[in-house]
């Protein structure tokens, strides 16, 4: 028998796209036949393509005339179908042991990292109205390094192994979990769509999952790719729909073994909410992993350099349109610093280009859809017509070729404004000048103003400041940085996750994830068992 080891993971490299590179010719023929090929996308159940013929048009986010494809939508009867394909898959797919699972995953890594690089990262900028930088990021990079990386995580998982003392063998056996793993995932990170189902699935266990409807163009892709490195039918089966048509079905059913889920925060609280209602008919207590919403935050010391504090407000901020978990959404800074820190970020907002995400000299597209547009509208209303607020840059959008928000600054009066407590999920940056001498005041409001605890960072030179920024904000991100922007965690460098509000901080992107898939069973073999009762204890004197 040959003791074989995975492959030692690393971070794919991200292409610049640059003017004359042959991967910006690629993206580009791949992006002109995608706009001209409109597709069908199906459920995919078992294997098969499964069509429901309740069709939903897919349109491009950044122009409404763009027709992409139409997709089935799925219901009640696509879930049962979706948990039945599981449950045939599973035996195999567990008794085909780690580096079986695990070479179907590293080749799909491998096919990502080549023939399908274009392919998902132009469905993902039409689909998702991403730049070719912010989908290189994240359908490809992060998406190919989630492959890689919980196969290594999960070998390490394994290799985890009690003591034996003399004449005993202890060993630990990692199960996948008894029923099927829910999967929902969102729009804004094709990366996170596909790393969603394929953790669990690396663990052994099948998987139902529910795209995000506003991101189904790139997930039919996602199972184009998996089926091509040999994911055998019925271990991930895709179910497109509504969250209510595909989510009530699949938490009410007695096997559902665990639930993995990124998306808003009240969308997760009503699946807890349900479980727990649900709890006696499960036939074990089902798994709940979630990140969910953010207000990400950049606190600023006196000792910050300007033009990297207002670099990192702006990418922060404005890159993918603010459509981010991590975005960072609020920022206080040192009323010493504000004149200068203002100067400095207008200008670069004043530079910023938005439009369709084939021209690439666009740093923004369109927000992903109207119910997107109308609820960011609908703060930017709160800015424009608040005495507390102060609209510094943008503030108004326009939805008559796509869905764009401009990239928006408001500097607020009130640290306790809703601007600066409530998730907004859009290009919208809310900065309240604190006085430098309150410094510990505005610490502790950055602390307790929001629910959330995601991400966040500290811009200062001062090294003692530093350290007590970290202590007091110790709770209030999952993810924090120092001089620099609170997004683009890397997956093997920073585990991704956040509590409070924000989720359970299962952190994606480690192995800490990936001990959520399994069900440990202790094994103790004794060598030379006793064959009679009696202790010394008990003998005579």
């Amino acid at each position: 028998m040959t003791m074989a080891t995975v492959p030692k993971a690393f971070n794919e490299p991200c292409l610049s796209y640059a003017p004359g590179t042959p991967e910006r010719t690629a993206i580009e023929s791949e992006v002109a036949h995608l706009e001209k090929t409109p597709i069908e996308i199906p459920c995919r159940i078992g294997g098969k393509a499964v069509r429901t013929g309740k069709l939903a048009e897919v349109r491009a986010p950044h122009r409404h005339s763009l027709l992409l494809g139409s997709v089935h939508r799925g219901g009640r009867e696509e879930v049962e179908l979706a948990i039945t394909a599981a449950a045939r898959a599973k035996d195999d797919w567990e008794a085909l042991g780690l580096h079986g699972r695990a070479a179907i995953f590293l080749r799909a890594a491998d096919l990502l990292a080549g023939r399908y690089r274009p392919v998902l990262n132009a469905a993902t900028m039409l689909g998702q109205s991403k730049t070719v930088h912010q989908a290189e990021i994240d359908s490809a990079c992060e998406l190919i390094d989630f492959f890689r990386f919980n196969v290594a995580f999960a070998e390490r998982l394994y290799a985890d192994q009690p003591i034996s003392p003399p004449g005993f063998w202890n060993r630990m056996e990692y199960r996948p979990l008894e029923g099927f793993v829910l999967a929902v995932t969102p729009f804004n990170f094709t990366s996170i769509a596909g790393n969603l189902p394929t953790a669990p699935a690396i663990m052994g266990n099948t998987v139902l999952w529910k795209p995000a409807s506003s991101a189904v163009y790139s997930a039919h892709f996602i199972m184009n790719l998996l089926e091509e490195a040999g994911l055998p039918p019925g271990v991930v089966n895709m179910v497109t729909g509504s969250g209510r048509d595909v989510g009530d079905p699949a938490l009410s059913h007695p096997d559902l073994a665990g639930v993995h889920f990124t998306g808003s925060t009240a969308t997760f609280q009503g699946m807890w909410s349900t479980i727990g209602k649900n709890i006696a008919r499960y036939r074990s207590y089902p798994r709940i992993v979630g990140e969910t919403g953010g207000k990400d935050f950049i606190f600023v010391h006196a000792s910050a350099d300007v033009d990297a504090l207002a670099t990192a407000v702006t990418r922060g901020s404005f890159e993918y349109q603010g459509q981010k978990c991590s975005a960072c959404s609020r920022v206080y800074v040192p009323d010493s610093l504000w004149p200068a820190v203002r100067d400095r970020l207008l200008g670069m907002v004043s530079e910023i280009r938005q439009g369709d995400t084939k021209d690439f000299r666009n740093f923004m597209g369109a927000v992903i859809d109207e119910g997107a547009y109308e609820s960011i509208s609908r703060y930017l209303e709160i800015a424009r017509e608040g005495q507390a607020c102060r609209v510094l840059a943008g503030g108004t959008g326009s939805k008559d070729v796509g869905w764009f928000i401009p990239p928006t600054v408001v500097e607020v009066s009130d640290p306790r404004h809703r601007l600066m407590a409530e998730e907004i999920f859009g290009p919208v940056v809310t900065i309240f000048p604190y006085r430098e001498a309150a410094v510990d005041e505005a610490l502790e409001l950055c602390d307790r103003t929001s629910p959330y605890a995601l991400t966040g960072a500290v811009f200062a030179t001062d090294r003692v400041f530093i350290e007590r920024a970290s202590k007091v904000l110790r709770n209030a991100a999952g993810n924090f940085y120092i001089n620099d922007k609170p997004t683009g965690a890397v997956v093997g460098q920073q585990p991704f996750g956040g509590a409070r509000a924000s989720g359970t901080n299962d952190k994606a992107g480690s192995i800490l994830n990936l001990v959520r898939w399994v069900s440990a069973r202790s094994i103790k073999e004794t060598f030379v068992p006793p064959r009679s009762f009696p202790y010394p204890f008990m003998g005579a004197e």
